[in-house]
């Protein structure tokens, strides 16, 4: 991908930056005289004329009538949604997933920590890796009903960890000496990228088992998304025979009667080592590496199949972000990252964007251009003196239309800097700012009609 730090600074289209041949802004006279807006189309955006889709068609747009994230839901048959934290990630893989049963597939989400009330609304009470299925009295409940299935499950890091130490074992013992270890234990549950790559082996035991149209994985949050892709390499390189073998070679040794100089030394180093890290952490690690002999190549050879998914034609990844700029800049650091791993990015959605009131865009970008000059506080005093004698609520509602109209004119702008430095092909999806909580199935259901939108916002 293009590189798109910097993007903002590109010059706005000629609409945007007031040109002398743009034609007298009637919505916006109509705001300064006090006088009604005609009536608008849903979601701010006239139907595309025939020119409108021919000039798409030249740009690479998609001019279907059909969403581009509904060829992904129906195309793809893995579907990973990544990004920063609080930009709506669990509710966006949530709302993916329902929005493919809506269209008829059999869908599963596979969520991490989700908000307590999404959880119970789902049917999700605890985590422990069951597969459970949204029964059709919570769809009537909320109103709807999919042609397909939706089921879900909460991400057990450990739960997953265990399962795999208990198909790679090579006897019941080796896999209870592993279970009781104190090393095996804390490992398995705090150590940083644990939760990362055992998402991915969820993700690849669910593929394998073969019983979804569509798996949606909502992954960890992360401050570092070269962890995150790097988490099969890494749970590969961990069980690195030679590597370990190198760490064991001195405790080998010390377990052998040896009196030499070498041997005390090497006792020595192994003593030093454990009073520094305390509860005899050296043995534990030995014992759990002993305990892990034989399961080496099946760790390995498990975590290269399921970083090779991750590039499979049917895997999709989808960049969940926001429109504020932090948000943005750290959503576009991790689409570079996508694409130097060779990773199949085909989305990006954009939560919780403000969207304009007005008509058409030629409209919203000269208002823009108006908000910022002569500037928002000398437009009020113009829509003052335009309703001199209203009443102080006409005031107050008019500036809150143009702080809303500030907000909303920031996303666009944001929005379409990353359209500009985007590659070609890549979906770049709105979804407006909603001012209810989306904690339910009918606030899912809304999302899912926004995401299985044709037209942009």
């Amino acid at each position: 991908m293009q590189q798109l730090a910097g993007a903002a600074q590109r010059p706005l289209p000629p609409a945007a930056q007031g040109a002398d041949s743009t034609p007298p802004d009637r919505g916006a006279l109509r705001v300064r005289r006090g006088l009604p807006l005609p009536p608008a189309r849903a979601r701010g955006r006239p139907a595309r004329t025939p020119a409108d889709r021919e000039r798409a068609a030249r740009r690479g747009q998609l001019v279907s009538d059909k969403s581009p994230l509904e060829r992904l839901l129906n195309e793809k048959q893995i579907l990973i949604c990544c990004g920063s934290g609080g930009v709506g990630k669990t509710t966006t893989s949530a709302s993916l997933a329902l929005a493919a049963a809506v269209l008829g597939k059999k869908a599963v989400v596979c969520t991490i920590d989700p908000a307590r009330r999404l959880a119970n609304s789902l049917g999700l009470t605890e985590l422990n890796n069951d597969l459970v299925q949204v029964s059709a009295e919570r769809f009537e409940a909320a109103g709807f009903a999919p042609k397909g299935s939706l089921h879900a499950l909460m991400l057990d890091t450990k739960g997953t960890f265990d399962k795999l130490i208990g198909r790679y074992a090579t006897s019941d013992e080796a896999r209870e000496t592993i279970f009781n270890n104190r090393f095996y234990q804390q490992m398995s549950s705090t150590v940083v990228g644990s939760s990362d790559y055992m998402a991915m082996e969820k993700l690849y035991e669910l593929h394998e088992e073969g019983d979804f149209d569509l798996i949606v994985l909502d992954t960890p949050p992360t401050k570092h998304a070269i962890d995150f892709l790097q988490a099969p390499k890494r749970m590969s390189e961990a069980f690195d025979r030679s590597t370990l073998e190198i760490f064991l070679k001195p405790w080998a040794e010390t377990s052998k009667r040896s009196f030499g100089f070498l041997g005390r030394a090497l006792n020595r180093i192994v003593k030093k080592v454990d009073s520094l890290l305390g509860l005899k952490f050296v043995e534990d690690l030995a014992d759990f590496f002993r305990a892990f002999d034989g399961m080496y190549d099946g760790f390995r050879g498990r975590a290269q199949r399921v970083d090779s998914l991750l590039r499979e034609s049917f895997t999709s990844f989808c960049v969940v972000t926001s429109p504020q700029p932090l948000a943005l800049e750290e959503a576009t650091y991790f689409c570079d990252r996508l694409r130097e791993f060779s990773m199949p990015l085909d989305a990006v959605i954009v939560n919780r964007v403000h969207t304009s009131s007005l008509t058409a865009l030629d409209e919203r970008a000269r208002l823009r251009t108006r908000l910022h000059e002569p500037g928002p506080t000398q437009l009020l005093a113009a829509a003052r003196e335009a309703g001199a004698g209203a009443p102080p609520q006409l005031e107050a509602l008019l500036k809150a239309f143009l702080d809303h109209e500030l907000l909303a004119a920031g996303d666009h702008t944001r929005i379409e800097s990353l359209r500009q430095g985007s590659a070609e092909g890549l979906v770049v999806h709105e979804v407006p700012s909603s001012s209810k909580d989306i904690h339910d199935l009918s606030g899912l259901r809304w999302v899912v009609d926004q995401l299985l939108r044709a037209e942009p916002l």
